[in-house]
């Protein structure tokens, strides 16, 4: 993984020294809390309902042990003992005391961490595939052009107060495990017919309330034409972008009015222009990055333990089957950790958890660990022989559920628990959802099923992008929950589509539940998912589950 230069340690250290000066006009009435917010925002610094929240920006989702523990310490000693992992691969600290943060940033400063560009209306933290570097579908590691993009990027002067906020994403493979067409630009790592290295380029993509898929504008960049490209991207954007209304200001909405045939124009004639002033220079820099991400050295080991503990024990055979993806190396696996046992909070780990998962990447995992943006952690590699003793670890600190990619590995926001934007509850109906279907032991038999929730329109829980969709929403004093069916953040990409009218909270998990038994009952086999029974069947079965009253009305 990358290590900071002198450089980083010292551009970090400034920035917290100024932060801290900051903090102490505001403290003293110095300033306002109109006139500190652009200050904090530009460091990670949120006011939500009850409280600051610091967001702590986790590179492309790559830690290793050591940023870990520094997580769980500071959970411990300033925070209430937990962290919630966000679907930008982040960590947020949600009852910091503004009088403490510029001490959280220098400790963070201590481990080669910071809360810079987390927020506000400039580039913020480039995500990558969490599998990265370990998948065996991969045509390269994305992370040395998240890295590269990290660097570029960090207080760009000309990006630095754009219309909106702005985001990458970064996969090195067919496979789309970033949701890549619901970014301001999405980047795809392949190789051309005459097996050159370069990127698919995808931009216009976003959520919130006007939801779009990212649209292709060069099928295939060469490699070393990165920078001055995506530069050239910016820079049209920030032209063209509007300004005059905030919910118009994101590159989705100057692609959808402009459209991308004159984007695309506008673009490479930049382009032609901004190529000549990188002059190669950010080659050398790149070159430099690669050999940061060298993969670790595999052992070539026996896997007779991994084996004989499948053979013999149930619950661990359930819990490899569900939470083990193939590695590059054939005796070792990628694991998920999965940070939504039943009824608990999606995303939230304790620091004693934090502590556990950054000792297993220590001693079993080459010292690597990753969040993903379904916020779960990732061991990407374990030796199979390591297997059980990873997963009696686990199992002590409440973290060896075994239900990645089931109904209960739900995605949701904070909302109206913590969010100041939120207009309704997340967390208690992921945990309701969760509980619910462990109850009826159905979980495996359903199969593959993406719920995820939002508690606003501002979708931080991509809730289009679910097989199930669930917003949030404030009607009349009353919190309301529309259903979207047929999302995908897949290489499939869709956007769900609405069901129908909102369900009160009361109704909401019911509503999930005469859904479910609908698509057991309608599937070809066990083997069809939920999105393939959708896709082949369109709306009107699941409607009819949905809403019984209105199908023996209109009968």
């Amino acid at each position: 993984m990358y290590n900071y230069s002198d450089f980083d340690r010292e551009f970090v250290i400034e920035r917290n020294r100024q932060f801290r000066a900051q903090v102490a006009r505001r403290i003293s009435g110095a300033l306002t809390e109109e006139e500190f917010k652009p200050l904090r925002l530009m460091n990670g610094l949120y006011l939500q309902l009850h409280a600051y929240m610091l967001r702590v920006a986790i590179p492309y989702g790559t830690l290793n042990g050591a940023k870990m523990r520094k997580l769980a310490e500071i959970a411990d000693r300033w925070d209430k003992g937990y962290g919630h992992f966000t679907t930008r691969q982040n960590v947020q600290f949600n009852w910091p005391a503004l009088t403490d943060v510029p001490d959280i940033l220098d400790s963070l400063a201590d481990i080669d961490m910071h809360a810079i560009q987390t927020s506000g209306n400039c580039i913020r933290n480039v995500t990558a595939d969490h599998f990265a570097g370990a998948a065996n579908d991969e045509v390269m590691d994305p992370r040395p052009t998240a890295e590269l993009l990290r660097q570029w990027s960090t207080d760009h002067p000309e990006f630095a107060f754009l219309g909106r906020k702005f985001k990458f994403a970064v996969i090195g493979s067919q496979n789309d495990r970033a949701v890549l067409r619901a970014h301001d630009i999405g980047l795809q790592i392949m190789r051309n017919s005459s097996d050159d290295l370069g990127y698919r380029v995808f931009v216009g993509g976003g959520l919130g309330r006007t939801p779009m898929l990212g649209k292709v504008l060069r099928e295939f960049l060469p490699a070393a034409d990165l920078l001055p490209y995506v530069e050239s991207i910016l820079q049209v954007y920030n032209v063209l972008g509007r300004r005059d209304n905030k919910y118009k200001a994101r590159i989705k909405i100057t692609v959808h009015e402009n459209g991308i045939d004159s984007i695309r124009d506008k673009v490479e004639a930049r382009f032609a222009l901004q190529r000549a002033a990188f002059g190669g220079n950010d080659q050398q820099l790149f070159a430099d990055i690669q050999r940061a991400f060298a993969a670790p050295k595999f052992a070539n080991t026996p896997i007779d333990s991994f084996l004989a503990r499948q053979n013999s024990d149930p619950v661990f055979r359930s819990f490899t089957d569900t939470n083990l993806a193939a590695h590059k190396h054939p005796d070792y696996a990628i694991l998920t950790i999965s940070l939504k046992k039943h009824g608990a909070t999606p995303g939230d780990a304790t620091s004693e958890q934090m502590q556990v998962m950054a000792g297993l990447a220590e001693q079993f995992g080459h010292d690597e660990l990753r969040i993903s943006h379904e916020q779960n952690v990732i061991l990407p590699h374990v030796h199979k022989s390591d297997l059980p003793a990873v997963f009696d670890a686990l199992r002590e600190v409440g973290l060896a559920t075994a239900n990645i990619g089931l109904i209960s590995d739900i995605i949701a926001c904070p909302g109206m628990d913590y969010c100041g934007l939120a207009t309704a509850r997340s967390i208690p109906i992921a945990q309701q959802i969760a509980l619910r279907f462990d109850a009826l032991a159905l979980e495996h038999e359903i199969g593959a099923l993406k719920i995820k929730i939002s508690g606003c329109i501002n979708a931080c829980g991509h809730h289009h992008m679910g097989h199930i969709g669930i917003l949030g929403l404030e009607k009349g004093g009353v919190e309301s929950y529309q259903i979207t069916l047929g999302g995908d953040g897949t290489e499939t990409a869709s956007i769900g589509q609405r069901a129908g009218p909102g369900f009160v909270y009361d109704a909401i998990v019911p509503a999930v539940e005469r859904l479910i038994y609908a698509y057991l009952d309608l599937r070809v086999d066990a083997d069809e998912t939920f999105l393939q029974a959708y896709r082949r069947l369109g709306q009107a079965p699941f409607k009819a589950a949905l809403y019984p009253a209105v199908q023996v009305a209109a009968e």
